[in-house]
């Protein structure tokens, strides 16, 4: 089973219903639609089980409405930018490509 990591306070919205889509750069487990995931915490502990209905490669300067809805919102381009530079440990700017995923939990 294909597993994706969140960091805190990602998992709580993911359970509350207030996250059903995330962003992942280099897809290295060629994520796509109807896989079954295990969400986890960083620390690898699984929180919960979803299924993947929808995926689209992109780049972050290319984000439309649709690509952001069920993501946590930033207080700017600055603030996103960083964020995701911290987690992937890399420089992330308008022409980094992006994979969106959305997807719904599952019992």
């Amino acid at each position: 089973m294909k597993r994706l990591k969140f960091s805190e306070p990602l998992p709580g919205l993911v359970l509350e219903g207030k996250k059903d889509t995330t962003w992942r750069i280099n897809d290295d487990k060629d994520l796509s639609v109807n896989d079954i995931l295990s969400l986890c915490f960083n620390d690898e502990r699984e929180f919960a089980k979803a299924k993947i209905i929808w995926t689209k490669e992109t780049t972050f300067g290319n984000f439309t409405k649709e690509d952001k809805e069920g993501h946590e919102p930033f207080s700017s381009e600055k603030e996103m930018y960083e964020t995701y530079s911290k987690y992937y440990k890399i420089n992330v700017k308008p022409d980094t490509r992006v994979k969106v995923i959305k997807f719904k939990l599952i019992k």
